[in-house]
C-alpha cells in the first residue's frame, strides 16, 4: 500500500471551500475521501467546495441527521455521496461502528460517485484500499479566526504519482 501526505492552512472558511474546489479537480467515480476533525473544524465547509468542484446539484449542508444524501451532477460527471457517520461513529459515542456503517450499503454507489464521509475515521476505511485521509484542525484559542489546518494522506495505488500539494495549492499571482 503505497502513502503520501501534504499539510497546507485554509485561513477563512471560503480559503477551506476553495481547497475543496481545487481537490475536486482530482477526483473521479470511486474515490472515496475519509474526513475527520472536531466539531466545527470545517468537514461539511470542505465538502461544499468538493460539491462546487464537481458541479453537482442541491445545497451541500451536514447530512446528520439524514446520515447520507446524494447530489448528481449537472454535467455527466459523478455524483457526490455526502454521508455524516457521527452518529455512526463509536469514538464519537454515537453507535457502534462499522456493522451500522455497513447497512448504509454505500458499497453499492462506491464505483459510480465520489463518495465523502465525515467522521469517517474507523468506521469507511473498510470500503476500498484506495482513499484521501483528511483530518482538519482547528486552532484553539483563536475566537475570531476561522483558520484551519488540512493533513491529506493518499492511501493506496489510485494515488500513486498524484501531487496532492500541487492540486490543492492556490492559484500564484505574480
Amino acid at each position: 500500500m503505497t502513502a503520501s501526505a501534504v499539510e497546507l492552512v485554509a485561513g477563512t472558511a471560503e480559503e477551506t471551500r476553495a481547497v475543496g474546489e481545487r481537490l475536486a479537480r482530482l477526483l473521479r467515480a470511486g474515490d472515496l475521501l475519509v474526513l475527520s476533525g472536531d466539531l466545527g473544524a470545517g468537514k461539511t465547509t470542505l465538502t461544499q467546495g468538493l460539491g462546487a468542484g464537481l458541479q453537482v446539484r442541491g445545497d451541500i449542508t451536514s447530512p446528520t441527521f439524514v446520515i447520507s444524501r446524494v447530489h448528481p451532477s449537472l454535467v455527466g460527471g459523478p455524483a457526490l455521496v455526502h454521508v455524516d457517520a457521527y452518529r455512526l461513529a463509536p469514538d464519537t459515542g454515537g453507535g457502534s461502528g462499522v456493522p451500522e456503517f455497513d447497512d448504509l450499503d454505500l458499497d453499492t454507489s462506491l464505483e459510480e460517485a465520489v463518495t465523502v464521509v465525515e467522521w469517517g475515521t474507523g468506521v469507511a476505511e473498510g470500503l476500498t484500499d484506495d482513499r484521501l485521509e483528511v483530518q482538519l484542525l482547528r486552532a484553539h484559542g483563536d475566537e475570531e479566526g476561522e483558520a484551519r489546518t488540512l493533513r491529506l494522506r493518499a492511501v493506496g495505488e489510485r494515488w500513486r504519482g498524484v501531487d496532492l500539494a500541487a492540486a490543492v495549492a492556490p492559484a500564484r499571482t505574480t
